[in-house]
């Protein structure tokens, strides 16, 4: 597991996880009707979705750090970082 243990891998993963996540959570959930009708306006429908993306870079950051694989770990966290950020914009 050493040689997956970097930084740039687990940014790739924390900023591609949300997305994936996100879309599938809108898809499963049929929400696509109901975000144009609000035509992407209402800042707290984005926020708490930006809010469930994060979930899965959460999950994989306590599974990378029970293996010991801290660059990763700190990767993913880097990269759920605009995801929380925005989250937090869209709340204000």
């Amino acid at each position: 597991m050493d040689r997956f243990d970097l930084y740039w891998l687990g940014i790739l993963i924390g900023l591609a996880a949300p997305a994936l996540f996100g879309w599938a959570y809108i898809e499963q959930f049929h929400l696509w009707n109901a975000l144009k009708a609000f035509h992407f306006e209402t800042n707290a429908i984005l926020s708490k979705l930006c809010i469930v993306a994060v979930f899965p870079d959460m999950a994989m950051l306590f599974l990378f750090y029970a293996l010991d694989t801290w660059k990763l770990a700190k990767g993913v966290m880097l990269g759920a970082l605009p995801y929380v950020i925005a989250a937090i914009m869209f709340s204000v």
